[in-house]
């Protein structure tokens, strides 16, 4: 987290000095929304349904988590669910559908490339949604598309929106972007479906959601698990490192150091070489690392756990859905 971040969670920290800019940020925002509404910006619905998963802050929420878990929930109802996604620091002319045996993350997209290697669905990367989502379509593998981080994509329409919140941290100074992390106004929850905080109970959210963590495992053999208790050098380049540190401290394992970059950091062997190991790294660091790892490097996997009752209402949004598109 740098600086500027830092200040967005301090009650009077110096990113208030930014709030001309963030008066700036919002009449543009509301400017896009209007136009949009009053069909002057098209917006495009799909032959299936659409369901969002974003955020209305900055930083990690646990998207890639829940996509994941949508996913798994989905097919498990006999759907057959495709992922569109931005493709974070990539750049990319067209929609591309990931191809894991020729693509990497460095080619789509760490988060991309994780949710393929995951969910076993088709994933289709583009800062154009509607491009994105209608190659998915194309493809014929797909029944229901799930748009990873698209909240603020308004030119896709959803059928299903689900905010992700920080339970601990929430909405910070509560400011739009630069002077806050709010990249939409506290008002938006009141629009979806579902709003879930991560881990911790969160006034704003309808539910808290788990995010439960397995064994660490080996980036060089994914049956080698890593003993708990022992002595790790924490690596990450997450949006919220804090929280992989508490996740891995929950799972038995001891922090020798800990070394945080910025989120989506394309990370290469010479960041490693002061380093000594074991060394225990987030799945999404893992899947950039796999191709000059080494024995004693690790990967904490981690799974979403939903309430039931934010389950009964994905079900019965879904029932409502499948009527609707004959799906």
């Amino acid at each position: 987290m740098n600086a500027l971040e830092r200040s967005w969670y301090q009650p009077f920290g110096w990113s208030w000095l930014l709030l001309p800019l963030s008066w700036l940020f919002a009449g543009v925002s509301k400017c896009r929304r209007w136009l949009f509404k009053a069909g002057l910006k098209a917006s495009h619905r799909m032959p299936v349904p659409v369901i969002v998963v974003g955020n209305i802050t900055v930083g990690g929420t646990g998207k890639t988590p829940i996509t994941l878990w949508l996913c798994e929930y989905l097919q498990s109802q006999g759907l057959k669910p495709g992922i569109v996604s931005r493709g974070y620091g990539v750049k990319l002319a067209a929609p591309k559908l990931i191809d894991l045996v020729v693509d990497s993350p460095a080619t789509v997209g760490d988060e991309p490339f994780l949710l393929a290697c995951r969910s076993g669905c088709p994933v289709v990367v583009c800062p154009d949604r509607v491009a994105a989502a209608r190659l998915l379509y194309q493809t014929g593998e797909c029944n229901i598309i799930i748009s990873d981080d698209g909240l603020q994509h308004y030119a896709l329409v959803r059928d299903l929106e689900i905010i992700l919140l920080d339970g601990g941290r929430g909405i910070g100074n509560g400011l739009l972007l630069p002077a806050g992390p709010l990249r939409e106004d506290v008002w938006r929850l009141q629009q979806a479906d579902l709003v879930l905080a991560n881990s911790s109970t969160n006034s704003l959210a309808n539910w808290t959601f788990e995010l439960s963590a397995e064994p660490a495992r080996s980036l060089t053999d994914d049956t080698e698990q890593l003993a708990s208790g022992s002595v790790v050098t924490l690596v990450t380049g997450i949006g919220n490192p804090q929280r992989f540190s508490r996740s891995a401290l929950q799972m038995g394992y001891q922090q020798n150091s800990a070394h945080f970059f910025a989120d989506h950091y394309a990370f290469a062997a010479a960041d490693f070489t002061d380093l000594s190991g074991p060394i225990l790294m987030t799945e999404k660091d893992a899947v950039k690392c796999r191709a000059f790892a080494k024995p004693d490097w690790f990967y904490l996997p981690v799974t979403a756990r939903l309430p039931q009752p934010a389950i009964d209402v994905i079900a019965a949004k879904l029932q409502q859905l499948r009527s609707r598109y004959g799906v």
